[in-house]
């Protein structure tokens, strides 16, 4: 395993971060985990040199408003001495703040489900101007400080959803350990992007990316003329090593997160990190990165990475999982595949959208769900 500085904290961390937001669950529900396996797969990245986990309230819940599983399950899954080996990270779920003690309530309740009385690292989630300005008001930066006082917390981080304009004011608020940004080379210029990493990374502040794989949609199949770009490549490379490898290039990040949901994710991302040196890709190697760019934002029909911040909608219309069928037809041009078994039902439930608007409110991304989820129903169901 490689390690990289996290900003100015001195620490050296593993440049592969475990993400516990997309484990493997039973019956596929989002709300039972596979605890055999998705101990098995935290361990063996534990024992490969991971030296970092990340969490969150939501995680692996069917509400944003109650505790998910992913919490609980780290806490357990981290007994026997894992703990110890880890700098743990977890989130504050800054939509549910309403006043000052809600910060220590929320922060209190996480560490008796991760089964410590210490975090790493703290971070307020997800935050975006509207947020970070109400945090402000009830009083959030004292209550890190605090919190870093009486030893809680390590250190205090944010993950980021917004607009790059957004993200100076909050990284020059705070001395804070890092930012989680998302970040990959589809997503440059998109939320904080490429100026976005500069900015941190050139005030001090660690980078730790999430969604280098763009919710798994960089690892799966390759279109044919996405795979002719890649065949040029002097060192062939499977699709998922070009996305991280691109990530891992960039000398302003400490670490990127991935969202690991079977052993072979763990065992193979495990492997790739043995090779991610900064800086180390070659000018033709960049200039194939840019091709491949170009031909997928020419497909892309929904810039959805999943986080189902969405849901629930309250037409029991699964988003995420309708415009992922609207991506994989257009992008993959496999409408055939995307209407194949279990896709049925979602399609006929996307048909009964209300218009109310209530998932574009929250979407990270700024999607116009309810458009996509019309073109989808238009362009899958007949």
């Amino acid at each position: 395993m490689l390690y990289r500085k996290l900003g100015t904290t001195g620490l050296d961390v593993s440049i592969l971060g475990f993400g516990c937001m997309r484990l493997p669950v039973l019956d596929g529900r989002q709300d039972l985990i596979d605890e055999p396996v998705a101990t098995e797969m935290l361990h063996y990245a534990i024992e490969n040199g991971v030296n970092y986990v990340d969490t969150a309230f939501p995680y692996h819940g069917t509400s944003r408003t109650e505790p998910g599983a992913s919490e609980a399950f780290v806490g357990r899954a981290l007994s026997g001495g894992y703990r110890e080996r880890v700098m743990l990270a977890t989130k504050l779920p800054s939509w549910l703040v309403e006043t000052r003690a809600d910060m220590d309530r929320f922060l209190d309740g996480q560490l008796e489900r991760l089964r410590t009385d210490h975090l790493g690292f703290y971070l307020l989630h997800g935050l975006n101007a509207a947020s970070w300005e109400k945090l402000l008001g009830l009083g959030v930066l004292e209550f890190l400080d605090e919190a870093k006082a009486d030893g809680r917390i390590g250190h205090a981080a944010f993950s980021f959803h917004d607009d790059y304009d957004a993200l100076p004011p909050i990284v020059d608020a705070y001395d804070w350990a890092f930012c989680q940004l998302q970040y990959n080379y589809l997503d440059v210029d998109e939320q904080a992007g490429t100026r976005g990493v500069r900015y941190a990374a050139d005030r001090g502040i660690g980078v730790v990316v999430m969604e280098p794989l763009k919710g798994g949609r960089l690892a799966g199949a390759q279109p044919a003329d996405v795979r002719a770009v890649w065949e040029r490549a002097a060192q062939p490379r499977p699709a998922y090593q070009w996305a991280l490898r691109f990530v891992w290039d960039d000398p302003g990040v400490s670490m990127l997160l991935s969202g690991m949901s079977t052993m072979q994710h763990v065992v193979d991302n495990v492997a790739a990190a043995q090779s991610g040196v900064a800086s180390s890709l070659t000018s033709e190697e960049l200039a194939l990165i840019d091709e491949v760019r170009a031909v997928y934002r020419a497909r892309i029909r929904a810039d959805c990475t999943g986080c189902k911040y969405c849901m629930p909608c309250p037409s029991r219309i699964d988003i995420p999982g309708v415009l992922a069928l609207l991506n994989k037809a257009s992008m993959f041009d496999d409408v055939a595949g995307a209407k194949a078994a279990n896709s049925a039902s979602l399609l006929a439930r996307a048909a009964t959208c209300s218009r109310c608007g209530t998932c574009e409110a929250l979407c990270p991304q700024q999607l116009g769900i309810r458009e996509l989820l019309d073109e989808a129903v238009d362009l899958m169901c007949e």
